[in-house]
């Protein structure tokens, strides 16, 4: 069970599939957002951005760096000159007066509340879910950059089709009222929905490919031994 970004490189890499999409809010995507404060209409779009001082949430982050960075870089308002992780960074240094990974959601908005930015990045809904509402009401989200599939689950390119069916049938089981309490811990979900890769993830890898040595860096913060 695995966030998007994470999921697309180990289907490159292994063939592994997704049979299953987290269901949160009644939807299987949330939208990569552009938040700016209340009172900047200098930023209405994910390309007025450039220039300015940004908070993204962190390098592997889906809402908060892949899609607004991919969309920038496959739209040809950013260049990368270069295929590794190095090239990227100096895009970043290139792009933007200033750019910093604060950590997560509340903590990019935070900076953008204090001043710290001129725009931070993440889902449509983080001001909601993480801010008191007189922190909400100092922001505003000025662009949604586009959809960003929800956490899925991926299993191994060699399991035979039959114990793919078993599983997914199983774990579709858990959206049943009297079994959902354990999806909710276990994972945060309120359903899960049979998917294939190519249909959920869609066109999102394609961001997440045109983001330099992204892959790699992401497969590192994963491993412990790094």
């Amino acid at each position: 069970f695995m966030d998007t970004g994470p999921a697309w490189i180990t289907h490159q890499r292994t063939g592994a599939e997704a049979i299953l999409a987290e269901v949160v809010g009644g939807k299987v995507n949330y939208q990569a957002t552009v938040w700016a404060k209340i009172d900047d209409n200098s930023i209405k779009s994910v390309e007025d951005t450039l220039g300015k001082r940004v908070a993204f949430t962190s390098i592997t982050g889906s809402s908060g760096f892949v899609r607004p960075m991919g969309a920038l870089v496959t739209s040809g308002a950013v260049d990368i000159q270069g295929d590794d992780i190095i090239a990227l960074e100096k895009a970043l240094n290139d792009s933007f007066k200033a750019h910093t990974f604060a950590g997560g959601y509340k903590a990019a908005l935070e900076l953008l509340i204090n001043g710290n930015v001129d725009a931070a990045f993440g889902s449509d809904i983080a001001a909601t879910k993480y801010l008191e509402p007189a922190d909400q009401a100092k922001i505003k989200a000025v662009a949604t950059i586009g959809p960003v599939p929800s956490h899925v689950f991926m299993v191994n390119a060699d399991m035979s089709e039959n114990t793919r069916e078993a599983l997914q049938d199983a774990l579709v089981e858990l959206n049943k009222e009297d079994n959902n309490a354990i999806l909710t811990d276990l994972y945060g979900a309120e359903a899960l929905l049979p998917t294939t890769t190519e249909m959920h993830i869609g066109n999102f890898g394609s961001f997440l490919d045109a983001l330099t040595g992204l892959d790699q860096t992401i497969l590192d913060s994963y491993n412990k031994s790094k």
